[in-house]
């Protein structure tokens, strides 16, 4: 029996949830097929995605090829403010199908999903839907992908009368399809690239190589259709049993997966979804979590013909729906943490915060625990809580999603909320290198701890690194990891109250109060030295440190890419430099221009509702996360502090140790 876990990706509207329903159908899973308008497909079980008529949350449903191919498919979200959940649903893939419109083409959001499953070497085929719509096309389409996407595609059929209800795909002789692409394959195959040059390249040496490239993620099939009439959807199908490798993985081996997806059940039931990648997981195992942490599976369910069905145990290459794991997280290993490419981030991280406020104080309450529940599923929620003036901070995406969560809150916990404006998500970077030390038992450092620290500027993207240039021995491990801790929560607010990034953070002096064996000694045994001392004096001296050391704030930046009619252009100049977008290239393509460039988060919105009106509706804009750059303006923006601000020393103390420091 083969198995193939495979994610469904595209730009929102696509039509990617509608394919599924198709291929559901086709395969005999489910007797009718839903529609997204009127809310009853398989995979929108969520009532907000039925209202809205999106995906926000990754499903999975299973079904069959054949007697002994099994796929469980994986529907993602389109819209780009959901992008954490696609980035999830990567983690657990053996391969993709990434859709695309025959009508809009490629879109925004198809460019980065490509570029990831491309940088992850993801086994990728595109299927381009809707042949069946007004203004459907073909060759064009193919130009459009193989310059925008990729040139290594191989289209695997044609397509007769698009944009009619009667178009049709029909895939390619063997003998045409070697005769067009044969050339693609021979650059990454020097066998194939002989046999081409002697003339001998047979139709099984052509197939060989054309499903080993695509599951190495070198060449992209490309095959067309309509999830509404079916056509091309068996083509399709065909297509994932022949060209996309199976799961891999040893049932005998350790265990090893990684959760994807967390939800409760109506009476608050956690399950986690889990891809296994080694091993064999059974009800009443004790699995190994995060931090050495251990939790017995009290139930466990897999996925069989579009339901998830209970089972005694799960196995290597397929996903499991575990019960009984306590407090475990999107992200989290299950067994043996598994080190790959994929477990790491691959978009970009929120660059949007805004405050969410209870309609009625009374749901103060109620609101955290319903922020608490939601983040448990999606940890890029990044909730901040301001004790001082009782607010909640959430991290964003875009506006869309910031309605997604105050629908969410209202629907499934009735808490309305409010929120504030939505501003930009900054970041703190050092302008030099800084020393700062408090030693023990010298005034005015209170705590029983010697502590000192150097902040030295890394480059971006490097994070946040912690070193020491004192031995190990030196005290015991127990206080080096309070201080290592301490540094890395104390720089998730610098001087002006955003998160320093980008550096190293360098342990320079140590020393401690040891506890004494005998009271003769002179030694009170109450006055040695605890973790408290040592999570106590660190963040004074890193924003010592980082006093002298200078930061400067970074706003985010976008990259962009604009195309509008070029007799628009003197109008969408004006516009682009009021919001401070820079262009960096310029381009007239026919009776178009392009432009690329950055511009600020802050200010795309403001863009994205100007422009249809000055281009008549026809200007195309797309953008992405591209890096952090100095705050422009005069004004450095300030964050309000929800630490026990250590950059006021006599606040701090008073709030740590209640007594006020020298």
């Amino acid at each position: 029996m083969h198995l193939l876990n495979l994610g469904i990706l595209a730009h929102v509207d696509a039509g990617k949830t509608s394919l599924t329903e198709r291929l559901l159908h086709t395969v005999g899973v489910i007797d009718e097929i839903g529609s997204v308008d009127d809310g009853s497909t398989q995979t929108d079980s969520l009532a907000l995605e039925r209202q809205r008529g999106i995906t926000i949350k990754s499903a999975v449903v299973s079904f069959t090829i054949g007697d002994d191919f099994t796929v469980n498919l994986i529907d993602t979200p389109g819209h780009p403010d959901f992008i954490a959940e696609v980035e999830r649903a990567l983690s657990v893939l053996d391969g993709a199908v990434l859709v695309i419109s025959a009508v809009e083409g490629v879109q925004a959001q198809t460019r980065v999903l490509m570029r990831t499953l491309r940088r992850l070497r993801i086994p990728t085929l595109v299927f381009v839907n809707k042949i069946d719509r007004a203004g459907a096309r073909y060759a064009s389409l193919l130009r459009n992908i193989a310059e925008r996407l990729t040139p290594a595609i191989v289209p695997m059929g044609e397509v007769r009368g698009p944009g009619t209800r009667d178009a049709l795909f029909t895939r390619f002789t063997a003998d045409r399809l070697r005769a067009a692409r044969t050339d693609l394959l021979a650059e990454h195959d020097d066998a194939l690239l002989a046999a081409y040059v002697e003339g001998r390249v047979s139709r099984a040496l052509f197939h060989d190589a054309l499903a080993r490239q695509t599951g190495r993620a070198l060449v992209h099939p490309v095959f067309f259709g309509s999830a509404m009439t079916g056509a091309g959807v068996e083509d399709l199908i065909a297509g994932i049993r022949e060209l996309l490798p199976p799961a891999g993985g040893a049932a005998d081996g350790p265990v090893s997966g990684t959760v994807f997806k967390v939800e409760r059940g109506p009476a608050g039931e956690k399950s986690a979804y889990v891809r296994l990648f080694s091993g064999t997981l059974r009800t009443r195992d004790r699995v190994l979590l995060r931090d050495g942490q251990e939790a017995k599976v009290t139930a466990i369910s897999v996925f069989d013909r579009g339901e998830a069905v209970p089972e005694p145990a799960v196995t290597a290459g397929r996903i499991g729906k575990l019960r009984g794991l306590g407090d475990i997280r999107v992200g989290d290993s299950v067994g043996v943490p598994r080190r790959t490419p994929s477990d790491a981030g691959h978009f970009s991280p929120p660059t949007l915060e805004t405050v969410v406020v209870p309609s009625s104080p009374a749901d103060r309450r109620a609101l955290h625990l319903a922020l608490t529940r939601l983040a448990e599923q999606d940890p890029l929620i990044g909730l901040r809580q301001d004790e001082l003036r009782g607010q909640v901070s959430v991290s964003l995406y875009g506006e869309v999603q910031k309605e997604v969560l105050q629908a969410t809150l209202a629907d499934e916990f009735g808490v309305d909320v409010l929120f504030r404006e939505t501003t930009p998500l900054c970041v703190e970077r050092l302008v030099g290198s800084g020393t700062a030390v408090e030693f023990n038992g010298k005034d005015p450092n209170p705590f029983l701890a010697t502590v000192g620290l150097r902040v030295d500027p890394a480059p971006p993207g490097a994070g946040v690194e912690f070193r020491l240039e004192v031995e190990l021995g030196a005290m015991p491990y127990a206080f080096f990891k309070a201080v290592e801790d301490s540094v890395r929560e104390t720089l998730a607010q610098g001087i002006h109250g955003w998160q320093v990034i980008d550096c190293t953070v360098t342990m320079t002096h140590c020393g401690y109060s040891p506890r004494q064996s005998h009271a003769h000694q002179g030694f009170d045994k109450s006055m040695s030295s605890t973790g408290a001392d040592f999570r106590g004096v660190t963040p004074l001296v890193v924003m010592d440190a980082l006093r002298a050391a200078g930061t400067r704030v970074h706003e985010p930046m976008d990259r962009f890419r604009l195309e509008v009619p070029s007799d628009t252009l003197g109008a969408v100049l004006p516009l682009l430099v009021r919001e401070q977008a820079v262009p960096a290239t310029t381009e007239t393509r026919g009776t178009a221009c392009v432009l690329e460039g950055s511009v600020p988060v802050a200010r795309v919105h403001g863009l994205q509702q100007r422009l249809p009106g000055l281009t008549r509706g026809e200007g195309e804009w797309e953008c992405a996360f591209d890096h952090y750059a100095p705050a422009a303006g005069g004004t450095v923006p300030e964050r309000p502090r929800t630490d026990l601000n250590p950059l006021d020393r006599k606040e701090y103390l008073l709030n740590v140790t209640r007594r006020v420091g020298p």
